[in-house]
């Protein structure tokens, strides 16, 4: 299994932007579809992100459209997440997840590995 972690998180106002990093250990980790989910505070854990091995992506379209992107870079064994104009309903843990599925996939029950979750505090 691969393990990860993730960093980055941190305090930021409404209207700035944080990168969160999931770096793996491993040296398969090019063959992982990588997803990031959040939690906030009394709710449940939502999907935000995925980015498969071939490059695909999905985002939860309704929290984050046209505000968060993700990346890859396998070289380093890392997935970013760039979060742009947070709002103070961003706030969440937000936890990085491997799942060996070929397709970006947005159910957390196909993913395997999880991360112990970085936190991120917008305010307004």
């Amino acid at each position: 299994q691969v393990q990860l972690a993730e960093s980055g998180g941190g305090l930021a106002q409404a209207g700035d932007s944080l990168r969160l990093s999931c770096a793996a250990s491993g040296r398969t980790f090019s063959s992982y579809t990588i997803g990031w989910f959040r939690q906030a505070p009394g709710k449940e854990r939502e999907f935000v992100a995925v980015i498969s091995r071939s490059g695909g992506v999905k985002f939860n379209t309704d929290s984050v459209k046209g505000r968060f992107t993700i990346s890859r870079d396998n070289a380093k064994s890392t997935v970013y997440l760039q979060m742009n104009s947070l709002k103070p309903e961003d706030t969440a843990v937000y936890t990085c997840a491997a799942s060996t599925a070929t397709v970006a996939v947005t159910s957390a029950s196909l993913y395997n590995s999880w991360g112990q979750g970085t936190q991120v505090t917008v305010s307004s």
